[in-house]
């Protein structure tokens, strides 16, 4: 079993709130995070994909459809986009980055055939990721 790591990247903006919490348990909870307008991050992703090399090419998958699938099914979505308010996902679910790798696996699982989604790391800040390995 080989396991293959692609990056990628993308601009979104979000606000972090629970609405069963009050304004100032928010404020004091996400800060800065919190504020009414939202605020920004160029995030990075990492999609890991695990299987058995092809014994012809050599490689886990096809780096091109590899691309093709999460710019279709996360880039595009997700990039220059209020999380909160553009992306389904988060209508309901406070995005923050662990419910925002958890939504992308759920964007991806299942779209590879000769090989499994391990896992999917969002990289909210240069010090801050979030990784989501399935249930």
């Amino acid at each position: 079993m080989v396991k293959l790591t692609q990056s990628f990247e993308f601009a979104a903006s979000h606000r972090l709130n629970c609405a069963n919490l009050s304004e100032s348990e928010n404020r004091s909870l996400f800060g800065k995070c919190n504020y009414p307008h939202g605020h920004g991050h160029n995030y990075i992703l990492e999609v890991t994909l695990q299987g058995e090399p092809n014994d012809s090419t050599g490689g886990v998958v096809d780096l091109p459809f590899l691309d093709c699938v999460v710019r279709e099914r996360v880039i595009e979505p997700f990039d220059h986009r209020n999380l909160n308010v553009e992306c389904p996902e988060f209508s309901e679910v406070n995005p923050t980055v662990e419910n925002i790798a958890r939504a992308i696996w759920q964007r991806l699982s299942g779209a590879f055939s000769n090989c499994q989604l391990a896992s999917v790391r969002v990289w909210e800040t240069a010090k801050t990721c979030a990784e989501y390995s399935g249930e």
